[in-house]
């Protein structure tokens, strides 16, 4: 194994057919030792004497792909000036492409003393070999043409789900591969997402992430994921390659995934967690930064650096001030675009990226740098825009190629169809696309992400069944969660079998679905949610990697219903232009008819007044949309026309008769949805009445001539 000085770029471990250069950032360690493992764990260290900018690096002739690797960086354990140094831990290289498995806590993974009455402060002086290794991989891959499949924001359907969640109990799916990338790859899953109609999969965190040990003794995991530790490497839980026994099999799964998924016409969004890592705070375990170099990675408090900056409530918030951080996350993203091919970014409370010092600035350097770099402001970038520290909460101060998690819009739609008063102005800024948030900044209706719940809360089902949380199961006595998702409920707590319940809370689920799907806007559905998932009232279930979080794939007559009635709605939504224009509403008059290109109406037909909007007790309108005018065109550059349509939603407790619109085109209006009858036909002429049952909504269309 002969050595050479190697270079200090690419960080991380790089093979180039004959040997592999290894490279890491350490600007205050004294030394760093690389550390190479065989299948048995016997260790060779290896000292890593060159150092350019603060990079340590080395070349080795001989090494191949599948070698497992680590470092002991040496230098003061002096937490008190930020510096943790330990070479007793054998610490996680942040550039490793591949892990050799999961954290050993057995092993040790601290750098101070456990039990020391000086707790953090003394470090410790046994081996510490539980952090996970890194593997050198090939990085080889037949794509087979595959690229990017760039669909416009606006013609996108977004689909939330956990890798694991939406593949572990599907009949069809070989019991091997349930869990895994693989079985996301398998045709019932992916023939399941097409006839669904979703034209993107945000799968939550895919990132290696740790098992946090206070879990792990409660016989829980940490199942979400939002615990990273390898911000290069897909999560070895989820291969199938791995539990065959393929050292970095994982790597090559993953791809295979994202290619299926591209074939069957579908996007691949990952939810990153670039705000903290899974070292935790200042009594957390050493396995990769906080060993390297603490004060380059970590948000240190100034006057006491021994503790950290906790936006996230995690215990710790990366330092993305540091350049070298900055870095590491931006060649992350580039990783994931150009080697995994994936479409875009989820990113898991972005608010903490744009903390300078501690305000939220829009202009921060992370933001900065995305905008001008030519791969990532390229793809598909969603921020989830709050954090939970002071002013963290940043919905629709974004930059300009941002778009956001649209929380407003969740609790407007929630407030709505429960029947408080006092929303009609707020629904209809949301219906449209949210233009008080973003119309004035540069950006588009499609900027506002639509949700009406996510993984962090109730399912949809759960919504309108529990007046509670019921998060027993987490070992907590139900004190973990939010208590945000009260009171949605639609009569019995629970599961029931009272038929007049259980139908208020089908058609209370097809309003919300509806509202969404038809929404100007992105929409994003939450996994399961369109078969009826429940997790039995648990609002966080971020530890239950069992059946309270997995899909239920044997379907009851009244969720296959609800299956279908989703498809119904993907459908409609992406066949007609007007419900997912590129531009915001101007109000304005189309030429040669009496219409604008949205109206808002009154029950009785007559446009709403200030005082309509205004009115506390305002719990049912209409909105009419114009098949002319939508402000986008064809592939071919062709203006887009529609037919006109009409929403009329009522979330009052009393039926309601409406009278329909006339646009002037001599053609009836034709019933396309009806919340309260999946089978509902009806053909009314221009100034008739359909009636509405109590919180219903339906969707009409008239021929544009």
């Amino acid at each position: 194994m002969r050595q050479k000085p190697g270079n200090p770029y690419p960080l991380g471990a790089t093979w180039d057919g004959e040997g592999v250069n290894f490279a890491l950032y350490s600007e205050n360690a004294t030394g760093v030792e690389l550390c190479l493992f065989d299948a048995s764990g016997q260790e060779t260290r290896i000292p890593v004497r060159q150092q350019t900018a603060f990079v340590w690096h080395v070349y080795l002739e001989g090494i191949r792909p599948g070698q497992r690797y680590g470092y002991r960086v040496h230098g003061p354990y002096d937490p008190e000036q930020g510096l943790r140094f330990n070479p007793h831990v054998v610490v996680l290289d942040p550039y490793a492409k591949a892990l050799d498995g999961k954290e050993d806590w057995d092993k040790g993974v601290f750098g101070y003393r456990l039990g020391s009455p000086h707790e953090d402060l003394e470090p410790s002086d046994t081996p510490q070999l539980g952090a996970p290794r890194g593997v050198v991989i090939d990085p080889t891959f037949d794509w087979e043409g595959d690229g990017r499949l760039n669909i416009p924001f606006h013609r996108s359907v977004i689909y939330e789900a956990h890798v694991r969640g939406l593949t572990m109990t599907h009949p069809e799916v070989p019991e091997e591969l349930r869990g895994t990338y693989a079985g996301i790859a398998s045709e019932p899953i992916l023939r399941y997402l097409r006839e669904l109609g979703i034209t993107a999969i945000e799968l939550l965190p895919v990132h290696q992430h740790v098992d946090d040990k206070f879990l792990l003794d409660k016989g829980l995991s940490n199942y979400w994921g939002y615990s990273s530790i390898g911000f290069f490497a897909p999560d070895v839980r989820y291969s199938a390659a791995v539990r065959r026994g393929e050292l970095a099999g994982e790597v090559r799964e993953f791809k295979e995934m994202v290619k299926a998924l591209h074939r069957a016409g579908i996007e691949v969004i990952l939810d990153v967690v670039y705000n903290h890592t899974a070292e935790g705070n200042h009594m957390g375990p050493t396995l990769s930064f906080k060993g390297i170099d603490n004060p380059t990675y970590y948000r240190l408090v100034e006057d006491s650096k021994r503790h950290y900056f906790d936006y996230t409530g995690t215990g710790n918030s990366l330092n993305v001030r540091h350049p070298q951080t900055l870095q590491l996350i931006m060649d992350s993203l580039r990783y994931w675009v150009e080697e995994m091919h994936v479409d875009g970014f989820r990113f898991d409370l972005a608010a903490t990226l744009a903390r300078e010092l501690h305000e939220v600035s829009q202009l921060a350097s992370f933001f900065t740098i995305i905008h001008q770099d030519p791969v990532i402001s390229q793809v598909k970038l969603i921020a989830e825009p709050w954090d939970v520290g002071e002013g963290g909460y940043q919905v629709g101060n974004f930059p300009v190629k941002w778009a956001e998690w649209n929380g407003i819009y969740r609790d407007v739609m929630r407030s709505f169809w429960k029947g408080d008063g006092g929303y009609a102005a707020d629904l209809g800024y949301r219906l449209t696309g949210s233009s008080d948030l973003y119309q004035d900044d540069g950006r588009r209706p499609y900027s506002s992400i639509n949700f009406i719940v996510a993984h962090d809360g109730f399912t949809l089902r759960d919504l309108v069944s529990y007046n509670e949380k019921h998060n027993e199961a987490n070992g907590e006595n139900n004190m973990d969660g939010s208590n945000d998702d009260r009171s949605w409920n639609c009569g019995a707590e629970g599961e029931t079998d009272d038929p007049e319940v259980n139908a208020l809370r089908a058609r209370q689920q097809r309003n919300f679905l509806a509202t969404l799907l038809l929404s100007q806007g992105t929409p994003m559905i939450c996994g399961g949610d369109e078969i009826g998932r429940t997790q039995g009232g648990n609002n966080n279930a971020y530890c239950q990697d069992n059946e309270i979080s997995w899909y239920n794939w044997t379907l009851s007559e009244e969720n296959q219903a609800l299956l279908e009635f989703t498809r119904k709605l993907v459908r409609l939504r992406l066949e007609h232009p007007a419900l997912h224009r590129a531009k915001f509403f101007k109000g304005r008059k189309i030429r040669g008819a009496d219409i604008r290109d949205i109206m808002w109406l009154r029950h009785d037909g007559e446009e709403m007044t200030d005082e309509d909007w205004n009115n506390p007790i305002t719990q049912s309108l209409g909105m009419f949309l114009a098949g002319q005018g939508i402000d986008d065109v064809d592939e071919d550059g062709n203006p887009l026309q529609d037919d006109h349509l009409l929403m009329v939603l009522n979330a009052s407790h009393q039926d309601i008769d409406f009278v329909l619109p006339d646009p002037g085109t001599g053609r009836d209006w034709e019933l396309l949805v009806d919340t309260a009858d999946d089978h509902a036909q009806e053909r009314c002429a221009p100034g008739d009445t359909t009636h509405l049952l109590a919180r219903s909504m339906k969707v009409l269309r008239c021929p544009r001539g």
